[in-house]
């Protein structure tokens, strides 16, 4: 996935992030300005729903304009775990239990 959030907001004209902090505080979502740079200058790792919603609300838009599908790398992932054996129509590896301190095997 790729986020979208400055481009969804430069189509309506907000073209700095104190801007866009300042209006999310008007809607009732308090953001920190360490966050809100995460927001706006990258992909974000994680977003509450809560917080997309009232963006999306701010922004006039739906949660499809923020975040844009990139399928060619779910393409490339999926030929790489190919390569490596792991993928469709290969054997399973087995797996083997990692004994650790205090730990026994488990039951057959």
């Amino acid at each position: 996935m790729k986020w979208n959030l400055r481009m969804a907001a430069a189509e309506h004209g907000i073209w700095k992030s104190t801007d866009l902090r300042r209006m999310l505080a008007d809607a009732g979502l308090e953001i920190s300005a360490g966050k809100m740079s995460g927001l706006w200058t990258g992909n974000p790792t994680t977003i509450r729903l809560d917080d997309l919603d009232v963006i999306c609300e701010v922004l006039g838009c739906e949660p499809s304009k923020l975040l844009i599908r990139e399928p060619g790398k779910v393409a490339a992932l999926r030929s790489n775990t190919t390569a490596t054996g792991d993928g469709p129509g290969n054997p399973t590896p087995t797996v083997q239990p990692r004994l650790g301190r205090n730990r026994t095997r488990p039951p057959e």
